[in-house]
This record gives C-alpha cells, structure tokens and sequence, in this order.
C-alpha cells in the first residue's frame, strides 16, 4: 500500500512527531496508521507524542543578528518552569542558530536542518530528546527573517522580541528603535501601511460609541474622524511618541539620523494561543488519579 500525504498528515497530528519519522513509521507499517503508532510506542517514540497534545503556550524566543541579516524564534513550553531550564533555554539558541545558519523560517522545513548544536541529528531529533528529558510537549512554534542595511535587535525577559531592519543609521539607532517596538507594540511602520478593512472595523465602532452621545450628525461625523486620527497614530510607529524620549516621535528621530525602517517583527511568547484554563480542584483530582 502507498503511503500519501494525507497519512502523513494524519498520523503526524495523532503523534506529534516530524514529517520524516511519520513517513518512515507508515512505510514499515505498509500504511497501517494504527500499527505504525503501536510501532512508535515500541520504539519510545511515542513516548514524546503523548505530551504533543498538551497546550504549549509558555516558552522563550531566540534571536541571532549578524551582518544585515537576523532571525527570530520562538520555542514553546506547557510552564514556565521549563522555560526557564538551561537545557531548554540552550536548545531555543539552537533553534535561533540553526534557523540564522540554514536562512530557513519555514518551520516543517526547519525541523529537518542539521541541529548547529550536534550536525549529525536534525532539529526535530533534538527537540523529540528533550521532550523525553524534559517530560513536557516542546514545540518550535514560528520563525521570521529580517534583512537589511541595518538589522537591530531587542530581547525583553525572552518572553518580547523585536527585529528592526533600517535604511541608513546605524546599530543603536535599530536597537533603540526594537526597544521601542516592544514596549509601544505598533502594527504597521506608517499610517498609509494600515489595512482598509481595519480602518473600517474601527470607524464602524467609533460612530456606534458617537451615537450614544446623541448628538448631531455633523458633529458625529467631526467626532468619528478625530478618533480615527488618533487611533492611526497610535498604532503607527512612526507617529508614536519615542519611549526614551515622549518629546520625540520615532518619525522625527529617524529623520534626524536620516534613517529609515524598512520593515520590523514583534514576537511575544504565546500570543495568539488559546490556553487551557483548568478548574484547581479539578486539576488537584487528576493528579490524585494519576
């Protein structure tokens, strides 16, 4: 029996384990998902694709920059506990180094580069070991690259990370600017960059909270535009008022070194996932269990 891409998939989601090993496990099993798992456990394997149903939503990101060219991870963990072990915090570097060496972002893809802490293992093989070490479902979540003139960086706490590319300036100039970002957190460089169906959403719920004023119509629509105004500046990094310096906007202190940025990614551990809230007795009665 062949052994598809949509087996792959499938048997990938039910355990956890990279594109490479699921293929591998399918063809021994000449297609049989069920005894290609039984299979798995033998192996230990399996082991680690227990914990890779488990909510990983804590963890650290990783960054390497270097010569115009720099990189971002970000390695979740199920506690923070774990996140803060040496081993873990080795392999992010890992992941951040492997990701900066092999110029790869595409996570599938990543996993199968040679580990830059070990070159005869690959990045997947590496992160199935800690799991087992480690006892916790271990994922690298994302990856992004940033080229430039200037690539600049900032680490908050491993838990914020900003990459900054700049037209002209120089190396402090990007990290006071990735400093910035983490702290202002703007969505697009300039106003003009703001998506039209966002803009929309937010005029929609500016005239709703304008309404309930009960004022006139021209009044209203004076009232809209203002708070449309604000709200574009707000977001817009090159309108923010400069975090070291509230005087200053970042439009005007990369005008002064005639500089500009040419583009910029804000990573913050675990946004965008949903979290499993647990009832404390309930969790109290699972462990009790087993």
């Amino acid at each position: 029996m062949s052994v598809t891409a949509s087996m792959v998939k499938e048997l990938r989601e039910r355990t956890g384990l990279g594109m490479m090993e699921c293929k591998k496990a399918l063809v021994a099993s000449e297609g049989n998902i069920e005894k290609a798992i039984e299979n798995l456990r033998k192996s230990g394997q399996a082991k680690a694709a227990k914990k890779a149903g488990r909510v990983a939503a804590e963890g650290c990101l990783g960054i390497r920059v270097e010569q115009g060219y720099g990189v971002i991870v970000e390695v979740n963990s199920e506690t923070d506990f774990v996140a803060m072990e040496e081993n873990f915090k080795s392999f992010v570097q890992t992941v951040a180094d492997t990701a900066f060496n092999s110029q790869q972002t595409d996570v599938t893809s990543l996993l199968t580069q040679p580990s830059q802490a070990d070159q005869s293992l690959t990045l997947e093989q590496v992160r199935q070991a800690l799991v087992l070490k480690l006892g916790e479902n271990l994922q690298i979540r994302r990856a992004k690259s940033l080229t430039g003139n200037t690539v600049g960086s900032y680490l908050h706490n491993n838990k914020i990370g900003v990459l900054v590319a700049l037209s002209g300036g120089d190396e402090n100039l990007a990290k006071d600017i990735a400093m910035h970002i983490a702290a202002a957190n703007p969505m697009v460089c300039e106003p003009n960059e703001i998506a039209p169906d966002v803009l929309a959403k937010e005029k929609e719920i500016f005239i709703a909270q304008a309404k309930d004023s009960g004022k006139a119509d021209e009044i209203i629509e004076k009232m809209v535009e203002g708070r449309l105004r604000k709200y574009k500046s707000e977001i817009s990094l090159v309108e923010q008022p400069f975090v070291k310096n509230p005087d200053q906007k970042i439009g005007a202190l990369l005008k002064a070194a005639k500089a500009s940025v040419t583009g910029f990614t804000r990573f913050e551990v675990g946004e965008g996932i949903e979290k499993e809230e647990k009832n404390f007795a309930e969790e109290v009665m699972e462990q009790v269990k087993g």
